[in-house]
């Protein structure tokens, strides 16, 4: 890492009582897999009352409170990158957008198949 201005830091803020720690963990790895260096962290930070959150630099990108429901992962990566690194391309998530996905459709969170196999109840809130 260089000497230069520090890297952004995401903050993803999860209820613990809803048990969304594992979808939290996805989000962080595919962040930090997609964005390895551009970023400096991402950072799971545990709260209550069904708060899920996603921030860079504090600056809010998506509260599931306010956009009803959880984002795709690649409306999330489009959204992580025009903050981080407007200019890299993302590949198929960018094709998606193209096709007509919108940054404001939620959806409920990443399919079952895309989560560990323990967190298929937590998926769904159960």
């Amino acid at each position: 890492m260089s000497s230069g201005a520090p890297l952004p830091r995401v903050t993803i803020t999860y209820c613990t009582q809803c048990r969304w720690l594992l979808r939290a963990a996805w989000f962080a790895q595919e962040l930090l897999t997609t964005f390895h260096r551009e970023l400096g962290e991402v950072a799971l930070r545990p709260a209550t009352g069904g708060v899920f959150t996603v921030e860079v630099d504090g600056e809010m990108l998506w509260d599931r409170a306010e956009r009803r429901g959880f984002p795709e992962i690649t409306v999330l990566k489009q959204l992580v990158r025009d903050r981080v690194a407007p200019d890299k391309p993302l590949g198929h998530s960018d094709a998606k957008a193209a096709a007509g996905a919108s940054d404001a459709a939620p959806q409920d969170g990443p399919a079952d198949a895309d989560l560990p196999a323990d967190d298929a109840l937590a998926a769904d809130g159960g």
